[in-house]
């Protein structure tokens, strides 16, 4: 066990643990039977934005070692796979086989243990559904050290869905894939002048599509305010390729062209950074239909540019992301123009539409609206999160905790109302509470 210093993908609240690293699932027991009073919590690749993977003073289980993909069946479309293996590793590997993962965050540098926890979700929700949604069975290690192996059926099953790592340790997980002819997209793209007509637009036909995000302008004020670019998408077939891309139609095309230093100073993005961003986003965008884009192109295009946190600074930066009901859509109005006047600004602006939620009672994504934001800790900005914080909750929203770095015990309990159904399942199999990290203790989860 080496102390280390952690933190999540928003650099704030750095705390020590003891890193347990190693592929001996009698070691990861061990750690875990024997975790002190501050307890024992597993860590992925560190891409969630708060403290759920952190653990001051107590045990993490850095889960990477665990990286072997045991079988894929292409007839059946499953892939049997550890925990510790990154998507970015399952695509690369299943791409050839004409394989997909349904659901693939804004980010491929996510284990397959921390999708299960935070119960991912991408674009294709409102087709697709959630992470969870497309697990077969996974083997949980339980706080008495013992493997179970657990399948929808399981009320323990989904109380690991979305459960953030408080169950247990995902070890294994068998994975249910689709079929594609390539690894590209057929695009539409559409610029719209306004947050209205961005958000009426989307309304229309997005069940036509696979893939549907909009990014909107945050900083722009007036008639515009909330412009933005719809884009849309659907796999493309082989016929839909140019023919230069047709010899290598499942070539996984994904590269990182540079990782940004940490030398950037706090403040980088402020009024007048962001509005220049948002002008040349908006510009390079124009509607334009029937473009075939590849992989990084269209969902992933941070995966580019390594450690692009560092960009905002020493001081770090929370993402604020929220579900609201279909019907609510003012609290995006509100969200939006509140930006603009409290002059907090963020360039990484994402608006989607959820379909139906699933069973696990910590799951994020229920139908509606989804906005999430990156704002930079600064002056005013937890103020700003708590005024939306209650219009999100008088609407019937609640947060992602896969997102959320600063909220209350009340927030999440009042935007999760089955929490406490959570809490007796996760007791019934864990009762001296062996599973922690910083983010239950804040949250007053356990």
């Amino acid at each position: 066990m080496k102390p280390q210093k952690l933190t999540g993908w928003g650099r704030t609240a750095p705390t020590s643990a003891r890193v347990v690293r190693t592929v001996d699932l009698a070691a990861i027991a061990d750690a875990v039977k024997n975790a002190g009073p501050r307890g024992v919590i597993a860590r992925g690749l560190g891409r969630s934005y708060g403290d759920p993977a952190q653990n001051g003073g107590g045990t993490v289980v850095d889960m990477t070692a665990l990286d072997r993909i045991h079988r894929v069946d292409a007839d059946a479309g499953t892939v049997e796979v550890d925990a510790g293996v990154s998507l970015d590793t399952l695509m690369r590997t299943l791409l050839p086989f004409g394989l997909w993962l349904p659901v693939l965050p804004g980010t491929r540098q996510v284990t397959v243990g921390g999708a299960i926890g935070s119960d991912i979700h991408g674009k294709a929700h409102h087709v697709e559904g959630s992470f969870g949604d497309h697990v077969r069975s996974l083997d949980l290690l339980t706080a008495d050290g013992e493997i179970a192996t657990l399948t929808p059926d399981d009320d323990l099953f989904w109380a690991t869905v979305g459960g953030m790592g408080l169950t247990g340790i995902v070890l294994k997980a068998t994975l249910h894939l689709n079929h594609v002819e390539t690894a590209y997209f057929v695009v539409d793209t559409e610029q719209l002048g306004g947050l209205d007509e961005l958000m009426a637009r989307q309304s229309v036909d997005d069940e036509k599509y696979v893939e549907s995000v909009s990014w909107f302008d945050a900083v722009t004020t007036g008639p515009h305010l909330g412009r933005g670019i719809l884009t849309r998408a659907n796999h493309a077939t082989v016929e839909d390729l140019p023919k230069r891309l047709r010899r290598h139609p499942l070539k996984f095309d994904a590269p990182q062209l540079l990782t940004v230093p940490d030398v950037f100073p706090p403040g980088l993005l402020n009024k007048l950074t962001g509005r220049i961003f948002s002008e040349l986003w908006y510009r390079k965008s124009p509607t334009k239909l029937g473009a075939v884009q590849n992989i990084t192109q269209f969902l992933h295009p941070l995966d580019i540019v390594g450690e692009w946190n560092r960009g905002y600074g020493p001081h770090g930066f929370l993402q604020y992301q929220y579900v609201v009901p279909f019907g609510a859509e003012d609290v995006i109005r509100h969200t939006v123009r509140r930006m603009t006047e409290t002059g907090q600004v963020s360039a990484l602006n994402v608006l989607k539409r959820f379909g139906e939620g699933n069973r696990a009672p910590l799951s994020f994504p229920m139908e509606g609206w989804t906005l999430c934001v990156d704002l930079p800790v600064g002056g005013g900005v937890h103020e700003f999160c708590e005024e939306l914080d209650e219009l999100v909750l008088a609407a019937g929203g609640r947060h992602y905790l896969a997102k959320e770095s600063r909220a209350t015990p009340e927030v999440i309990a009042r935007g999760y109302p089955r929490l406490d159904e959570w809490r007796k399942i996760r007791a019934s199999v864990d009762p001296q509470g062996k599973f922690a990290s910083d983010m239950s203790r804040r949250l007053g989860l356990l």
